[in-house]
C-alpha cells in the first residue's frame, strides 16, 4: 500500500512538473541559433506578379523568411514588428523579406493584409516544397539568413522583431 501511494505522489508531482513547464513555455518563443549545414533552399512564387522567387536569386542578402498563415493568432501578434522592420529596411539592398503562406489562401491573406495596412511582401508555396525543406512545423516560424545562404536563427513563434536584440542580430548579418 506504501509503495502505491509513493508511485501515486511521483506520477501527480510530475504531472504537475510537466504542467508547469508547458504553461512556462506558452507564448515564449523558442529560438535556436545555429548554423545549418545544409542551407536549404526555398522557392517561392508572387502570384501577384505570376514571378518566382527562389534562394539563389537572393544571394548576397540577408533574408528574413517567415512562414505564416491569416488564421494564426501569433502570426497576427508578430506582424506589427515584422511591417515595422520591413518598412525600415526594404530600400536596404542587402536586405530582403520573404513571408510565405503555409496552408492559407492567398485571398484570406491579402484581406487581412490591407485591413491592417501591412506593407511587406507575401508569396506562396503551393507545394510545400519550400516549407518542407526547411522542416517548418507550424506558423509562425522565421529564418534568419545570411548573405551567404546560411540560416544564422530559426524562431518558433511569435517575435518581437523590433527587440533591441533581434535588430542587432540583424544589422551584424547585414554588416557581414
Amino acid at each position: 500500500m506504501k509503495h502505491k501511494k509513493a508511485i501515486l505522489i511521483l506520477v501527480l508531482v510530475a504531472c504537475a512538473a510537466l504542467l508547469a513547464v508547458f504553461a512556462l513555455n506558452q507564448g515564449t518563443p523558442v529560438n535556436t541559433t545555429a548554423v545549418r549545414a545544409d542551407n536549404p533552399l526555398f522557392e517561392v512564387l508572387d502570384e501577384a506578379g505570376g514571378k518566382k522567387l527562389s534562394s539563389a536569386d537572393l544571394k548576397g542578402k540577408v533574408v528574413f523568411l517567415n512562414f505564416w498563415a491569416s488564421w494564426c493568432d501569433p502570426c497576427k501578434e508578430e506582424m506589427p514588428s515584422m511591417d515595422a522592420l520591413y518598412k525600415t529596411l526594404r530600400t536596404n539592398g542587402n536586405f530582403a523579406m520573404v513571408t510565405v503562406l503555409y496552408r492559407d489562401s492567398l485571398t484570406n491573406a491579402s484581406d487581412y493584409m490591407k485591413s491592417k495596412g501591412f506593407a511587406f511582401p507575401v508569396y506562396t508555396d503551393p507545394a510545400e516544397a519550400s516549407s518542407r525543406n526547411f522542416g517548418v512545423t507550424g506558423v509562425p516560424e522565421t529564418y534568419l539568413i545570411d548573405k551567404k545562404g546560411v540560416v544564422r536563427k530559426r524562431v518558433i513563434g511569435a517575435a518581437d522583431w523590433g527587440s533591441a536584440e533581434e535588430k542587432a542580430l540583424i544589422n551584424l548579418l547585414l554588416s557581414e
